[in-house]
């Protein structure tokens, strides 16, 4: 059992991401995700400070990341983050690894001047972190490829 005391959490660093590309793929049945991840770093929206790993006995076993993006709202566009689902290795899921890299992710993007944070995730999951489904909040999911219940 990994112990969440001797995880490490810290930003990406240059050079990992066929690493982080390698543990997306591992920690999810959709390979698509981890290719999400690379469009996301060739895109203008990443942000390199919010690209978090979670590293454990030196190995990087978890992966979570915020981009940039715009809320079209009525008076004007508003900066906001987004993320797409944290990745972790299903043998340390259980240890709570992932729930601690989303908060120490979490706790990077309130530093921010964004005041919201989106994502497509687990209903059944994400509200522990204090997330709310987005349409109850009078939002509208940005893709039709994106389940309301998930956003």
């Amino acid at each position: 059992m990994v112990d969440v005391s001797g995880v490490v959490f810290r930003a990406e660093n240059p050079g990992e991401a066929a690493v982080i590309h390698g543990v997306v793929a591992r920690s999810f049945d959709e390979p698509v995700v981890a290719d999400l991840v690379d469009a996301f770093r060739a895109s203008r929206d990443w942000l390199p400070d919010l690209s978090f790993v979670a590293e454990y006995d030196g190995a990087v076993v978890g992966h979570l990341l915020f981009t940039r993006s715009l809320l079209d709202s009525p008076q004007r566009l508003v900066d906001v983050l987004s993320s797409a689902r944290s990745g972790c290795f299903r043998s340390i899921r259980a240890a709570g690894v992932g729930s601690a890299l989303i908060r120490h992710g979490l706790s990077a993007a309130a530093e921010r001047t964004e005041p919201l944070v989106f994502l497509e995730g687990s209903p059944r999951y994400y509200p522990r972190f204090g997330f709310e489904p987005a349409g109850e909040q009078g939002f509208r999911s940005p893709s039709l490829r994106i389940p309301e219940r998930a956003f």
